[in-house]
């Protein structure tokens, strides 16, 4: 198992323009690092979903049945396509912070998670990338892929955390302007709209 060929791309990989990358700047900038990061965390631990469909040869059976496929990228699409109406609705809020409600905090981690669980392209990500580094005389493959799903969930926590934080810190002063505001809840919804559409043209 080649942990450090896979951890430097890994890291590449993370820091690459992606849906994931995008999702936690929008929430860092319209609504500070604290959602940027709880929602980085969501999305991270999405992935454990998938470190153990792949490693338990689940993703294979997914990837290899077109019905069980075309289910879970429609569902990943109309989640998405939901959260963009639901943001362009709510696109006059000018908060930086996250509202004092009960329970918004863990829905915003339970959002992350289903995006990643939903999201068929994170599945296909998997299935091409983690066998790479996977030994061909490996006695217990599956234990190799679960030990790079785990490495490529922190890297990403401790990168898109830092993304959180940077993005709240370049746009914090911008966000006080009400146009500006504006602006941002309407790019954060098309690219919700963007994304989701996307996911229902991808195909194995």
């Amino acid at each position: 198992m080649n942990i450090l060929g896979f951890l430097s791309a890994a890291i590449l990989l993370t820091l690459m323009p992606g849906p994931d990358i995008l999702f936690v700047i929008t929430q860092s900038i319209t609504r500070g690092k604290k959602a940027g990061i709880i929602f980085a965390c969501g999305l991270c631990t999405g992935l454990i979903a998938h470190t153990a469909a792949v490693s338990l040869g689940l993703s294979w059976i997914l990837y290899n049945s077109p019905v069980a496929f075309s289910v879970l990228k429609y569902m990943g699409a109309a989640y998405l396509i939901y959260l963009g109406v639901k943001s362009f609705i709510h696109r006059k809020e000018n908060s930086l912070a996250l509202p004092t409600v009960a329970g918004v905090e863990y829905k915003l981690y339970r959002k992350g998670i289903l995006m990643n669980i939903l999201n068929p392209k994170v599945l296909l990500f998997f299935i091409a990338f983690f066998p790479q580094f996977v030994s061909p005389a490996a006695e217990n493959p599956a234990g190799e892929l679960l030990v790079l799903g785990l490495l490529f969930m922190a890297q990403a926590i401790v990168i898109f955390s830092l993304i959180a934080l940077l993005a709240d810190r370049l746009s914090r002063r911008l966000m006080q302007n009400v146009h500006f505001s504006l602006i941002m809840h309407i790019i954060e919804s098309l690219v919700y709209f963007v994304i989701g559409i996307s996911l229902i043209f991808v195909v194995v």
